[in-house]
């Protein structure tokens, strides 16, 4: 058991969550290469670049992807260099509390002195060394005390696709904890998806920031909160931190364990309910892609506003996502007065919708499942 300081980097772990299906990035998200294993902007993966960027805070060797089975081998053929035994499938989806809970005992099991950051595996930060500054700061501030540390993106826009953090009093940096230039904050509440007027009021009284699904913790304060809120969860991570020596024995516990656990997430299992939670100021570039119409953001687009990965040709087309994504014979896409729509062209499927019904593909991708004619397209 380790007895290193909180703060040095040795002790420092991440647990990236990528066990997440994507749906709404069909035809290009599959359920066994779902949006977080693509390479939508560029060479790599969203889930090699959130490894690259936490590889100057933490060693490989303290890395851990919590994924599904299904996903698993993907997992491993793209991120090569992390120890095959910190690769990790959850026997079925459980919501992001069961996740983080195995997270908390795969690190416990390595040092119970440590602090850990988890983070999603799907997001897109195209400033990654003032994100670097401010998740070095977090650990910093979780390794001292018993605070939850939680990264809140500073809104740029009123969106209500995300829940809210409401920020109170400016907090100063804990004794023993090294210097920081984040501000920190106490959190007062966690609001669900507001709509537009309310989320306009949140962005325009700057007491407000999106939240990310990003938090570092110690293992000492994670199992506390869940021993206080969630007692069969954290009962369930004393079991599992036994085993999680042992990769074989290990997978027989969670296969036995998941089908009882309730299905939750962290923010209603423990950060709603918690009382020393922590806000730091998240100013860097995030954006989470929840649907095709949020790649059009990072993607350059034509006088038209269209946002185009492909041979395109248009007349009178406008404000549009075209993305082609075939491998061999690509043809030009050529269209006639389409208007703010999503074009999406793989190697055995064509998606076009609208882009005001961009989170409706989800449903499409149900419907797909149900037809037998078409189920193996997702």
């Amino acid at each position: 058991m380790s007895t290193k300081s909180a703060t040095n980097h040795q002790n420092r772990f991440v647990i990236i969550m990528a066990g997440g299906r994507g749906e709404r990035f069909w035809p290009l998200s599959r359920e066994k290469l779902p949006k977080q294993l693509l390479a939508l902007l560029g060479k790599k993966s969203f889930l090699q670049e959130a490894i690259e960027r936490v590889l100057p805070l933490v060693p490989v060797k303290n890395i851990f992807v919590i994924t599904n089975e299904t996903q698993l081998p993907e997992v491993r053929r793209q991120l090569p260099k992390i120890p095959k035994d910190n690769l990790v499938a959850e026997p079925m989806g459980r919501d992001t509390c069961a996740a983080v809970t195995l997270g908390a005992a795969l690190v416990g099991a390595r040092s119970t002195t440590s602090v850990m950051a988890v983070l999603p595996a799907d997001h897109v930060i195209p400033e990654p060394k003032k994100f670097q500054q401010i998740l070095g700061d977090s650990f910093e501030v979780a390794g001292q005390g018993q605070a939850i540390v939680t990264i809140g993106i500073k809104p740029t826009d009123p969106a209500t696709g995300y829940g809210y953090i409401q920020t109170g009093a400016e907090l100063p940096t804990p004794p023993g904890a090294g210097k920081t230039k984040t501000i920190f904050y106490k959190a007062e509440r966690f609001v669900e998806k507001p709509n537009f007027e309310t989320a306009l009021q949140y962005v325009n009284s700057g007491q407000y920031r999106w939240n990310a699904g990003m938090f570092v913790w110690s293992f000492i304060t994670v199992t506390n909160g869940l021993e206080q809120h969630q007692p069969e969860m954290f009962a369930a991570c004393q079991r599992w931190f036994k085993a999680a020596s042992q990769p074989a024995k290990l997978a027989k516990v969670l296969a036995r364990d998941y089908p009882n656990l309730k299905k939750i997430s962290i923010d209603y299992a423990l950060m709603e309910k918690a009382q020393n939670v922590v806000v730091a100021d998240g100013a860097f570039e995030w954006d989470d892609l929840g649907a095709w119409p949020a790649l059009a953001r990072h993607i350059k687009q034509d006088p038209e506003g269209n946002a185009v990965v492909a041979e395109f040709i248009h007349v009178d087309g406008a404000r549009n996502i075209i993305y082609d994504a075939r491998t061999k014979n690509r043809t030009p896409i050529a269209v006639v007065g389409l208007r703010d729509s999503i074009l999406v062209q793989t190697d055995d499927a064509v998606l076009l919708a609208h882009k005001s019904q961009a989170q409706k593909v989800k449903e499409l991708v149900k419907r797909l499942a149900e037809d037998a004619k078409f189920k193996k397209l997702v």
